[in-house]
């Protein structure tokens, strides 16, 4: 009985904090929300309000207007696009040589990977942008695809390649007894059944694409290539913020992201777990 009373105790005290860790994690993302609803003089309220009244849609229409926001999340969505397609396509391949068939120093490639991707941007800006404006790549799309692929194929190929070596390898061996090439075996084998590992590192190049910031502001400096971060960034004149704008159009580029967890969450959980059953 005392061990039931304490279960159900500790159980309470589980959810109790559950809730308020959700609820101050979801503060910021309310706060964004409602603010992005307001009329420029109840944004400057004291006290503050916590629910806009009234509801006002200016602040959407001034973003998508005055500061062509459309523009910017049409260069996001080209880019990370670019990206995730690029990073899946060659991060596939490279997981499942690294995962399944016998490569001569594959550990030591397997390292060299870790250590890309931790390392620093900022690092090779210098050197990026001067290569960058040698291939006269400067404020074009390119600019940013391949650093973004480069950048995030690394995390990709771990993701892919841990996932891939808890596939079984009996219907790969059919398919090898048919006579069907590597890329054959991926291509309708392994990349069906790879499917969760498939979405995971998608969603994760897709958010890193676009939320990135560094290498948007250094590359794309022409307003007609900028992305969402750098184009919310330069909102706003030298004596005024914005606020209501910014916020505003950071609601619009947080909704695509969110969408993107909802929809995947099982299969990006479910990439992230069966991938670590093996290493």
């Amino acid at each position: 009985m005392k061990m039931r009373r304490r279960a159900r105790r500790t159980q309470m005290i589980a959810t109790l904090w559950s809730i308020v860790i959700a609820l101050f994690m979801l503060a910021p993302l309310y706060w964004l929300v409602t603010t992005s609803f307001k009329t420029p003089s109840e944004i400057g309220a004291s006290p503050p309000t916590v629910v806009p009244n009234p509801v006002s849609l200016h602040n959407y229409a001034r973003a998508f207007t005055y500061y062509h926001f459309q523009v910017y999340m049409r260069n996001s969505v080209i880019v990370s696009v670019g990206a995730t397609i690029l990073v899946l396509a060659l991060g596939s391949m490279a997981g499942y040589s690294l995962g399944r068939l016998p490569v001569r120093g594959k550990h030591s490639i397997l390292v060299a990977l870790l250590m890309i991707s931790v390392f620093p941007e900022i690092a090779v800006i210098s050197p990026l942008f001067m290569l960058m404006r040698t291939l006269g790549w400067l404020n074009s799309y390119q600019a940013l695809i391949i650093p973004y692929t480069a950048f995030n194929l690394p995390f990709a190929i771990w993701i892919l390649r841990n996932y891939f070596l808890v596939i079984p390898r009996e219907m790969e061996e059919v398919a090898r007894i048919d006579g069907a090439s590597a890329l054959r075996t991926l291509v309708q084998i392994i990349l069906p059944q790879a499917t969760p590992g498939l979405f995971t590192a998608g969603v994760f190049t897709f958010t890193a694409a676009w939320t990135e910031f560094l290498m948007a502001l250094t590359f794309n400096s022409s307003p007609e290539f900028r992305t969402i971060p750098v184009g919310i960034a330069l909102f706003g004149a030298q004596f005024v913020i914005p606020y209501g704008t910014i916020f505003a159009a950071s609601t619009a580029a947080v909704v695509p992201i969110g969408i993107l967890v909802l929809v995947f969450r099982r299969s990006v959980v479910s990439g992230l777990t069966q991938g670590a059953v093996k290493g």
